[in-house]
C-alpha cells in the first residue's frame, strides 16, 4: 500500500477498503487524530458469537485485579491478547472524500479513494469458551446465610451483605444462565429481593416440621398439598417463601387439575438427615448406620449410595468411620478442586475420587483430560484398582 501524507478533512473510509478484491489496493495516508489510542482494541469474533456481539447481548465483568471475562446470555469466554508483528491499520468509517489523482505507469491519470489510519493495532483479543469463574458466588452467600432468627425486616439485617440479582451479574464472572444453574446448585432462594442460602439448621427444622405435620395431618409424602403444607407450616411459624424452598429443595412437584403437589425424594431427604447425623463429626459406621435408619420418615430405606460426593470412609485398625465431606463446598475450579482433594487425601481410589470430580465442566477437556492434566495415576498390575494422586507434589 502507498503511504501518503495526512490532509485535514478527510475520514476514513473503511467501507472502500472492505471493498477491496483479491489482489487489488488502496492508498492510505495518516487520519488528523492519528495516535497510539490505547482505548481501542481489536476483538476477534467467531461466526456464532457475531450475532451477540452486533446485537449488544454481550458484557465484559471482571474487577481490577481478577482476568476480564466476556459473558453472553449462556456461556463465558476468557479474553486473551495476542500481538502481531503485522502492521495492523485500524481505519474507521466515513462518508464520501475526495478523489485523489495519481499517475500509472503509462503516465496516464486515474482516480482513487484514499483510506486515512487512525491507528496501528499491536495485536487482537482472541475469545476461548472457559468454565464460569462460580467461587466468589459461594463465598458472598455463605457470608450471611438466612435462618429463622433473622427478622428480614430489619435494616442492619439488609446492610449485612446481601446480594440482589444485579448486584450477582456486576460481580460474577460467569453468564445469567450459569450464574442461575449455580444459585440452584447452591439451594438457593430469593427471600424479599435478596439471594440468600438458608442455613443446615433452618433447613432441617423446615423438613422435620413437614414432616412431623404429614403424620398429625395425614398427609401422603408423595401428594403434598401445596397450599395445606404452606398455611400449616406458617400457622407453626415458618415463613411460606422458605417453606416452598425446601418444598423445592428435598422434592418434586406433581401438577394436577386441582392443587398443585409436591412428592418429597426418597433420596434427598434422606441425604439431609444424614447429615444431621454427622454434623457432630465422625462417627463409627455402625452407630451411623443404626441412628440414620432411626431418624427417617417411615418407609424410606436409608442407602450410603446416597451419600457419594458428601461423606468419606475411613479404616481406624478393624473399625470403619464415617465422616462428611460435601462436594458443594469445594472450590469449582479444577485447579483448585483438585489442590483441595490432595490436601484431604494424598491417594485416591477412582471410586472415591469420581463423586468429587464429576460436576467439573472445562469446555474442551473431558474427565479423562482432567486427569491427566492434574493427577498421577498409578497401577500395580492390570487387576489392581488405579490410585491418583497429585501430578504436582
Amino acid at each position: 500500500m502507498e503511504v501518503q501524507k495526512k490532509r485535514e478533512g478527510w475520514e476514513g473510509q473503511a467501507e472502500a477498503s472492505l471493498s477491496l478484491t483479491p489482489g487489488s489496493s488502496i492508498p492510505i495516508c495518516y487520519h488528523s487524530q492519528f495516535g497510539s489510542h490505547d482505548d481501542l482494541l481489536l476483538l476477534e469474533v467467531d461466526d456464532k458469537l457475531l450475532p451477540d456481539v452486533l446485537g449488544n447481548r454481550v458484557s465484559i465483568r471482571g474487577q481490577p485485579d481478577e482476568d476480564a471475562v466476556l459473558c453472553t446470555l449462556s456461556s463465558t469466554y476468557a479474553m486473551k491478547f495476542v500481538g502481531t508483528s503485522n502492521s495492523v491499520f485500524l481505519i474507521p468509517p466515513g462518508d464520501s472524500i475526495p478523489a485523489m489523482k495519481t499517475t500509472s505507469a503509462n503516465d496516464e491519470m486515474s482516480t482513487s479513494v484514499v483510506a486515512s489510519v487512525i491507528t496501528v493495532a499491536p495485536g487482537n483479543i482472541e475469545l476461548i469458551q472457559a468454565a464460569p469463574k462460580l467461587d466468589k458466588l459461594q463465598k458472598l452467600l455463605s457470608e450471611n446465610p438466612y435462618n429463622l432468627e433473622e427478622d428480614l425486616s430489619s435494616s442492619s439485617v439488609h446492610s449485612g451483605g446481601l446480594h440482589r440479582w444485579q448486584d450477582l451479574v456486576e460481580t460474577i464472572q460467569a453468564s445469567e444462565e450459569e450464574i442461575r444453574a449455580a444459585l440452584k446448585s447452591l439451594s438457593a432462594v430469593e427471600v424479599d429481593g435478596y439471594w440468600r442460602i438458608v442455613d443446615d439448621k433452618t433447613m432441617y427444622e423446615t423438613l422435620e416440621m413437614i414432616l412431623r405435620n404429614s403424620v398429625l395431618h395425614d398427609w401422603k409424602i408423595s401428594a403434598l398439598s401445596e397450599d395445606c403444607v404452606l398455611s400449616t407450616m406458617e400457622a407453626d411459624g415458618f415463613p411460606p417463601r422458605i417453606v416452598s424452598h425446601c418444598l423445592e429443595t428435598h422434592g418434586s412437584k406433581v401438577y394436577c387439575s386441582n392443587d398443585n403437589l409436591w412428592r418429597l425424594d426418597e433420596k434427598r431427604v434422606c441425604l439431609r438427615f444424614a447429615l444431621r447425623v454427622l454434623s457432630g463429626g465422625k462417627m463409627k459406621l455402625e452407630s451411623f448406620m443404626d441412628k440414620w435408619e432411626h431418624n427417617i420418615p417411615p418407609g424410606m430405606k436409608a442407602d450410603l449410595k446416597m451419600l457419594e460426593g458428601e461423606v468419606l470412609y475411613e479404616k481406624l485398625g478393624v473399625e470403619e468411620w464415617i465422616r462428611a465431606f460435601s462436594v458443594s463446598a469445594l472450590p469449582s475450579d479444577p485447579a483448585n478442586r483438585f489442590a483441595a482433594l490432595f490436601r484431604e487425601r494424598q491417594k485416591w481410589e477412582w471410586k472415591d475420587l469420581e463423586p468429587y470430580i464429576r460436576d467439573i465442566r472445562v469446555p474442551g477437556l473431558s474427565t479423562e483430560g482432567l486427569l491427566i492434566k492434574y493427577t498421577r495415576r498409578t497401577q500395580p498390575n492390570a487387576e489392581a484398582e488405579p490410585i491418583f494422586s497429585s501430578r504436582y507434589t
